[in-house]
């Protein structure tokens, strides 16, 4: 790391990944258990920082403050970890389940700062990040840092980029990715105890407001995907938010609801069955139903007619997976987003891992299909391009078509292992911020489905349902502004209805596929008549 005073008095930094490394290394650790709520010895070397870090710029949007700014001077007394993220990034939700155990363990002593640092026009909005926090259950303050002024203060140009600030206002040092647990909790963990040995600590709670967004709804919260069924009259939500996939006709009313409303990780019967934020849905037959469990890294197998949920896919440990194939029941996913079944084989669209991973039920093995690893949007062999952040799948029959969210691009492959995966269409940027022209470009899509000679796409951050040709990469808008979507996550078709799950809206929509009028599904216990509240958008 090299840090020096400029002219202007503001410090420049260039903020190395894994700086930490560096602050653990220089000498023993010291950790004190409980170190959150009881009175440590003073460690026998140092963890301050030697430079002041710089301050948060004013009339920035503040969340789950009330609307009050905070400073770091007003921070003073307690260890802050700044969180430099946005919530399309899927490392940095990755990260959300880190910090709060951090909260957790070290209680008022710590301040977890989370600082949105949106790229795309949608990220950058105050109301968009308001309704994240709520899908994510985060309640620690966040700033909207949409001109990105504070990001490069601190030189955080990947994210997520997290940074230690002492008790005094001094900064530590940063580290880049997720996975850094142990790390930061060993220097969280030294810097309240070296500070709490000389009175250093201030415990006091800060005043905070939990952020309240969308009216929440009586049925779903959040649901992310939907599958039709349409041989069968079904549909399989994915109710992410309540933990649970239900079951309705096509008309909404309910047949069945599998898994609680607490998220959990135990497999059995439908009552106790339990899932973590379940996204992606595939029928293998009529009867057996795969989940993309997403939290909880694993793929269910749900069996309808014995009302049974079972692991067949992962450790339950969210891994980043070096190997290339293995028993299912040993690999570990990396936040599985999306599933198809497609000829006797479930392919899964692992967006942590950036790759597309195919399970086959006859084995019970697991191999990687295609992506690189690496975050990149690269054509090529299958395993030598490059995905990133794939969260929906598509097939024509022959092809298989991917959403492949972070870059803003459908890709296309085929079934063999000799194919290769190509781009059919390309958005590297978001429209510009004013304009009246509908946009042209896709913002981080996570869902496709097959209609006739098309691929719809689920353009999630601008609202709106596409069509795609993919012989000639062009879209087309069926769903626009005057649809009433906020961030359709899921899209499936069923006859002459296209579903899709209109996520922050907590509902289901059905759209037609000549005019785009769309239409709520009522999702309603069998024999009530009624809509609910989150049909009334």
């Amino acid at each position: 790391m090299s840090v020096d005073q400029g002219k202007n008095g503001l410090l420049r930094r260039t903020l190395l990944t894994g700086i930490l490394l560096g602050i653990a290394a220089a000498g023993a650790l010291v950790i004190i258990q409980g170190v959150g709520s009881a009175r440590a010895t003073k460690p026998e070397r140092t963890y301050a920082g030697s430079y002041p870090a710089p301050e948060f710029p004013a009339r920035l949007p503040w969340l789950n403050t009330g609307g009050r700014e905070l400073t770091l001077e007003s921070l003073r007394g307690k260890v802050v970890v700044l969180d430099f993220w946005n919530y399309g990034c899927i490392s940095c939700v990755h990260v959300i389940r880190d910090l709060k155990r951090l909260q957790s363990k070290y209680g008022d002593a710590l301040a977890v700062v989370g600082v949105h640092s949106g790229e795309l026009a949608r990220e950058k909005q105050t109301a968009a990040i308001r309704s994240i926090l709520a899908r994510y259950e985060l309640e620690f303050p966040v700033v909207n840092d949409h001109d990105l002024a504070f990001r490069d203060a601190y030189g955080a140009k990947s994210l997520p980029t997290l940074v230690v600030v002492d008790p005094k206002g001094q900064f530590v040092g940063s580290v880049v990715g997720d996975n850094h647990f142990d790390l930061l909790d060993a220097v969280v963990g030294g810097l309240v105890a070296e500070f709490d040995a000389v009175d250093g600590i201030d415990r006091t709670p800060l005043p905070l407001e939990k952020e309240v967004p969308f009216p929440l709804a009586e049925v779903l919260r959040y649901p992310g995907k939907v599958l039709a069924d349409a041989d069968n009259g079904r549909l399989f939500i994915a109710d992410t938010n309540n933990h649970r996939i239900v079951v309705t006709d096509l008309d909404g009313r309910i047949i069945e609801t599998i898994g609680g409303r607490e998220a959990g990780s135990e497999d059995g019967d439908f009552k106790s069955a339990e899932f973590r934020y379940p996204q992606g849905l595939a029928l293998a037959d009529p009867d057996t139903l795969y989940v993309a469990d997403t939290w909880n890294n694993t793929i269910r197998r749900v069996d309808l007619a014995e009302e049974r949920v079972e692991t067949v896919v992962g450790t339950r440990e969210r891994v980043f997976q070096v190997e290339d194939a293995g028993p299912a029941n040993r690999i570990g996913l990396n936040s599985p987003w999306d599933v198809l079944w497609h000829d006797g084989l479930l392919y899964i669209a692992m967006a942590g891992q950036h790759q597309l991973w195919v399970y086959d039920p006859d084995s019970r093995q697991v191999k990687a299909f295609a992506g690189s690893r690496r975050t990149e949007l690269r054509d090529g062999p299958l395993l030598e391009a490059g995905l990133n952040q794939p969260s929906g799948l598509a097939t024509d029959g022959v092809r298989l078509f991917v959403a492949d969210a972070d870059a803003g691009a459908i890709r296309v492959t085929g079934f063999d292992s000799g194919a290769r995966l190509s781009t059919v269409t390309r958005i590297p940027a978001d429209p510009p911020e004013g304009s009246p022209a509908p946009p042209t470009k896709l913002q981080h899509p996570l869902g496709v489905a097959w209609l006739g000679d098309s691929v719809l796409v689920a353009d999630t951050y601008n609202h709106r349902i596409r069509t795609l040709d993919p012989d000639t990469g062009r879209l087309h808008t069926l769903v626009g502004d005057d649809g009433g979507l906020e961030e359709p996550g899921g899209i499936s078709v069923s006859g002459d209805r296209i579903y899709v799950a209109d996520t922050n809206h907590h509902r289901i929509v059905a759209v037609d596929p000549e005019s785009g009028a769309v239409t709520p599904v009522h999702v309603r216990e069998a024999g009530d008549p009624a809509s609910v509240r989150a049909n009334r958008f």
